[in-house]
């Protein structure tokens, strides 16, 4: 019934049940997920930053890893313009079956804003639109307790075989903190999840 599902997002925490319940439909018909993240530009945009491009292809890589953790094709997409637009354009281009999106994104204005693009993108999509809610509670708000439970998580792996970890990089997506540390065998990277605080190791290509 359904073989492409977009999901928009722009790496905020409110973009994390639009991600699990995308995945979840597309599990359920083994369909092809979409990930899509809109650098604002017009009228409706925020003023793009040396950081927005960068940020926005963290943000699908995010969904698509996921993605394909669970079994699943995934495809990723980074465009420039005005968001609803650009979301509907895809949705057009690329047979899009269902599109899966937040109603809250960052704060401030762009929380705002993306209120607004679900809003007409809901009003306008030729395809079905599920709407999420963000209603998880954060757990871990900083990256310094972030890094802590990640270098917790390496302890039996680098700590015990003498190998210092110094951290190198710390992130969040999607409610997920990303946690990078340099090691003597090469950079580790931990995924740490912001709301039940579950890791995952991997590592890191350069």
């Amino acid at each position: 019934m359904y073989h492409d599902v977009l999901i928009p997002t722009d790496g905020s925490d409110g973009t994390r049940r639009s991600i699990v319940h995308g995945l979840t439909i597309a599990e359920r018909f083994d369909a092809t997920v979409h990930a899509l993240s809109v650098v604002p530009e017009g009228p409706l945009g925020t003023l793009e930053s040396e950081e927005a491009t960068p940020a926005a292809h963290r943000a699908v890589d995010h969904v698509a890893a996921t993605a394909k953790r669970s079994g699943l094709e995934a495809v990723t997409a980074v465009d420039h313009g005005v968001p609803h637009e650009e979301i509907l354009s895809y949705a057009d281009e690329h047979g899009i079956d269902m599109i899966v999106m937040g109603t809250q994104g960052r704060t401030g204005l762009d929380r705002v804003l993306v209120g607004s693009v679900t809003e007409r993108v809901v009003r306008m999509a030729d395809v079905p639109i599920v709407t999420v809610r963000l209603t998880d509670d954060r757990r871990i708000e900083t990256s310094e307790e972030a890094e802590a439970i990640a270098r917790e998580s390496l302890e039996e792996s680098v700590t015990d075989s003498g190998d210092e970890a110094k951290t190198r990089d710390s992130y969040r997506i999607s409610a997920t903190w990303y946690v990078e540390f340099g090691t003597s065998s090469g950079p580790i990277q931990v995924q740490v999840d912001a709301v039940s605080g579950e890791t995952r190791r991997s590592n890191v290509d350069e």
